[in-house]
């Protein structure tokens, strides 16, 4: 007897779960293509699917893939195999928010084992913001970051720029924008994971000074619970105070907390010492074992720590209504060698004419 669908509620119910099973495997082969940064054959692709316990076969691949070029999300080089295209990486950002969540703990444990800064003899790499802002918005810039800088409220003394053309990770400097590249908070994380020191974010936040000096948090987002990176959210939403903060010692700023174990607590001070001598930075406040810090609890057995973030020189362009067109907290890993003093930013600025 022939299988017959009785109501359109029967139809959903077969349909659905078979497009949300084609959207996983797409949502695969993106992601597949992203990670290996290079184009791939579909036989390539089924291997590294499987790989990743995905049960598919080379020819129900190539099925999606053709499908796929014709919805823009891939392209067809030839021999070369298949490549994401911008619509494509933009659909694996967008897509399944929800299973996002928890993403950016992940890239923060991530990066803070990738970078290899060895901070004794000043080499290796160290974790990179990077924003992109209008060429002819530059100099109306520097001071503004000089300001953040010379306060105290960046991650460190260094920066660097990018020219067009020029790639971090996965970001790409267009014609007629300049990168901004800041050290990330995170590089703590690494410079202290290689010296025996397990790091936790917990959550990125706005911290109110008074009189220079942090008082509270006042919003926070915890990293397990985001698919952004909060102090982005919060610059986008001009929720800070830099100029405050710069000229009077009153404002909101950017800042992290993280847990590290109690008995390390004059390690991670020198070893804060040592970051803040080669222009990194490092602790902007650490707490006591067992005690809150800032009225935020700690575990047992660790110590709270406020560290100021990284996109800081960049979010006071945001309120003085210099449009900031990408804030890229975590973009990429980049030699410690490529970054210089924000006392040389004029200067380095002419040199990209």
């Amino acid at each position: 007897m022939p299988f017959v669908l009785s109501s359109v509620a029967d139809f959903l119910v077969i349909f659905r779960p078979m497009r949300e099973k084609t959207e996983e495997k797409r949502l695969a082969i993106l992601r597949t293509l992203r990670e290996a940064g290079q184009p791939l054959g579909s036989s390539k692709i089924t291997e590294r699917l499987a790989a990743m316990g995905h049960d598919i076969s080379e020819r129900t691949v190539r099925f999606h893939l053709l499908d796929m070029d014709k919805a823009g999300l891939t392209q067809n080089l030839g021999r070369n195999g298949r490549a994401a295209t911008q619509r494509g990486l933009d659909e694996l950002d967008n897509a399944r928010a929800f299973e996002k969540v928890g993403f950016l703990s992940a890239k923060i444990d991530q990066m803070t084992y990738k970078m290899d800064f060895d901070l004794l003899n000043k080499t290796g790499t160290v974790v990179l913001n990077v924003s992109l802002i209008e060429r002819d918005q530059l100099e109306r810039s520097i001071p503004l970051m000089r300001d953040v800088f010379a306060a105290g409220y960046a991650m460190g003394k260094l920066l660097t720029l990018f020219k067009p053309g020029e790639h971090v990770g996965q970001t790409a400097v267009p014609e007629g924008s300049v990168g901004i590249g800041t050290v990330c908070s995170i590089t703590l994380n690494g410079v202290l994971v290689s010296h025996g020191i397990p790091t936790n974010s917990r959550f990125g936040g706005l911290l109110e000074l008074r009189d220079h000096k942090a008082t509270r948090f006042v919003e926070f987002i915890n990293y397990d619970a985001t698919t952004l990176d909060p102090l982005e959210i919060f610059i986008r939403s001009v929720m800070t105070d830099y100029v405050g903060a710069t000229r009077t010692g009153n404002g909101l700023i950017g800042a992290s907390f993280r847990e590290v174990p109690a008995d390390s607590r004059d390690h991670v001070l020198d070893l804060g010492r040592q970051m803040d001598k080669v222009g990194l930075g490092g602790v902007f406040l650490i707490g006591w074992p067992g005690r809150p810090l800032l009225e935020i609890p700690v575990s047992e057995g660790r110590l709270g720590l406020v560290v100021v973030g990284g996109l800081n020189p960049v979010a006071i362009l945001e309120e003085r209504g210099i449009k900031v067109h990408r804030t890229g907290a975590m973009a990429g890993l980049i030699d410690y060698r490529r970054l210089f003093h924000y006392e040389e930013l004029g200067d380095r600025v002419s040199q990209l004419n």
